[in-house]
């Protein structure tokens, strides 16, 4: 019973600082952050539920910031070698390395994706699991990010974003990509939902 409570302890406190490292973050760049607290166990599952399990490749996360959308990937059923996680705040990294010692953790700018991931190759990738606050940037960057990332995607390989917004964050475009949207992960605070891209298959 002690060592359960104990447990219980150990894993609280390490999730309120995870939630003060969040806001600290997120007080001194807030567009980069986009969030002031992780997201929530419903949201992160039902974002990792559209990763396809069975197809080979790599998973690319990007902005994991303390790693519960990871945690969520890897319950998934996803090996953590096969995860590599894009993040552009240094300490986030440093703790990602810290709780995932096995997983690529790459420091570098997202919104470059091609530049900043250069030794990926092209049409390699089983799927990419995006937290980054797109809404924060035009929509020509937007649009942009996507293009790259359909750049590293295998055919039909998926691209899952979350946002809180009631539209999706690139609009769809039907001669190059469409996109899925889940309901409202209302026990989510805000409340979100999961947009799903895939690149049109000519």
């Amino acid at each position: 019973m002690l060592d359960v409570s104990a447990r219980k302890v150990k894993g609280f406190s390490a999730k309120l600082a995870d939630e003060i490292r969040f806001i600290r973050n997120w007080a001194e760049n807030p567009l980069t952050t986009g969030a002031v607290s992780p997201s929530g166990p419903d949201l992160t599952r039902r974002m990792a539920s559209f990763i396809e399990r069975d197809r080979p490749g790599a998973v690319l996360e990007l902005g994991p910031g303390t790693g519960v959308v990871t945690h969520a990937i890897l319950e998934r059923g996803i090996a953590t070698d096969r995860v590599i996680a894009l993040e552009y705040n240094e300490d986030f990294c440093r703790l990602l390395r810290r709780r995932y010692p096995d997983m690529a953790v790459v420091e570098g700018d997202a919104y470059q994706l091609r530049k900043t991931l250069s030794d990926i190759p092209s049409g390699s990738l089983a799927g990419i699991v995006s937290s980054l606050p797109l809404f924060s940037r035009p929509k020509a960057e937007r649009r942009a990010l996507l293009m790259e990332a359909f750049e590293l995607l295998q055919p039909g390989a998926p691209f899952i974003q979350f946002s809180y917004a009631l539209v999706p964050p690139v609009e769809p475009e039907p001669e190059n990509f469409t996109v899925q949207r889940s309901g409202w992960i209302l026990k989510n605070l805000p409340p979100a939902r999961v947009w799903v891209y895939r690149r049109t298959v000519v």
